[in-house]
This record gives structure tokens, C-alpha cells and sequence, in this order.
């Protein structure tokens, strides 16, 4: 084998096993994320839910193990010499994560604080998170493989983001055509953070194609 042939294969060893590496701990981030939407989700089954302050000390919790899993992924990036995809879009899709994790907390927090009792309307949109963030576990583990796989594996992702935004929407306009009282501007204020969790996750989902992307190039 020529030299250059040798240096071609040892680049691609590097490359799949920091492809697999990169996958785990983005899918320690993508999990505690996941555990973070079905606890929010349980929250809004029933017209009188357990206490949201169990809720939001719970899912601050489900947070504390997410940004340890992203400092783990920073502190290898630092230290990678090969990357599954270019590091700047690591990065950006990790960050994308820790939002949605965030917004989730945020909800959990701002549904305590405004002491919504009927909570069933974010239901729909909460499931659709929950099948997006599930779509993206399964891109994230596509870094182990080629960049075809992870394009493909991301378009589920993108779209499960894409019915988040048009179930907003649909929220809104229902919203907008009841009585505008005190309960409405709560649930504005709820259904707005819901669809920032969405566009959140959105940004992840583009992050990762654009990183396929260019290493397709």
C-alpha cells in the first residue's frame, strides 16, 4: 500500500471512531433531553396534574445531567484531532440541544408561576417534540456512519420540527378566536415557549445536515 494510501485508511479509522465517540455523548445530551420532554409531557395528561413544582425541581435536575454531558462533549472537542463533522457544527448542534432542554425547563417553570391548572393544550404540541427529539437520537447516532446516513436520518428531524411549527399555529388561531382573559395570555405565553423548544430543535437538525454536508464536499 503507498503512503498515501496509508494515510487515506488511518484517517478514516480516526474518522469512525470519533464519528462513534461524538455520537455518545451527543446522545447522553439527546437522552437527558428526551427525559426532560416525556416529564413536561406526563404534566399535561390530565386536567388536574401532580404539583408542577415537582415537575420543574425534577426536570432541573434532568438539566444538571445534560450540561454535564455537553461540557464532556466541549472538553473532547477541544482535544479531538479528527471530528465526524466540522467542529463549529458540533457545537452548534450541542448548543441547539442544550436550548431545547432549556425551554423545556423554562415551560415547566413558567406553567408553576402562572398556575395554569388546565394544561391539555400544549399537549399535541409536546407530543410532536418528543417524536422530533426521538427522530434526532437517531441522527445523532448516523455520525457513527457515512454522510449519506446522516442527511437521511436528519430530514426526520427537520420535518418533526417543521409539524411543532404548524401545530403553534394551529394553537394560536384557536386561541385568538376565543375570550381573551387571563387563562388565554397564559397560554399565549406557554405556546410561545413551546415554539421556541421547536425552532430549538429545528437549529439542532440543521446543524447536523450542514455538517454532513460539508463533509460530503
Amino acid at each position: 500500500m503507498s503512503e498515501r494510501g496509508r494515510l487515506r485508511r488511518m484517517f478514516e479509522q480516526l474518522s469512525g471512531r470519533s464519528g462513534r465517540l461524538f455520537a455518545d455523548l451527543l446522545g447522553e445530551q439527546v437522552a437527558a433531553t428526551l427525559e426532560g420532554a416525556e416529564l413536561v409531557r406526563k404534566g399535561t395528561t390530565k386536567r388536574h396534574p401532580p404539583s408542577a413544582g415537582d415537575v420543574r425541581d425534577e426536570i432541573g435536575e434532568i438539566e444538571h445531567r445534560g450540561d454535564e454531558a455537553r461540557a464532556r462533549l466541549v472538553e473532547h472537542l477541544s482535544r479531538s484531532l479528527v471530528t465526524p463533522i466540522d467542529r463549529e457544527d458540533l457545537f452548534r448542534l450541542s448548543r441547539s440541544i442544550d436550548d431545547v432542554l432549556d425551554h423545556l425547563r423554562d415551560f415547566a417553570r413558567e406553567v408553576d408561576m402562572y398556575d395554569v391548572e388546565d394544561r391539555r393544550f400544549a399537549k399535541p404540541i409536546i407530543k410532536a417534540l418528543i417524536e422530533g427529539i426521538e427522530d434526532l437520537a437517531v441522527a445523532v447516532d448516523a455520525l457513527a456512519g457515512p454522510p449519506a446516513a446522516i442527511t437521511e436520518a436528519t430530514l426526520a428531524a427537520r420535518k418533526s420540527a417543521g409539524s411543532v411549527r404548524r401545530l403553534y399555529q394551529e394553537s394560536m388561531r384557536k386561541l385568538f378566536a376565543s375570550k381573551i382573559d387571563g387563562e388565554a395570555l397564559k397560554q399565549w405565553e406557554l405556546l410561545h415557549r413551546l415554539d421556541m423548544v421547536g425552532r430549538s430543535l429545528g437549529e439542532a437538525a440543521d446543524a447536523l445536515a450542514d455538517g454532513a454536508v460539508k463533509r460530503q464536499q
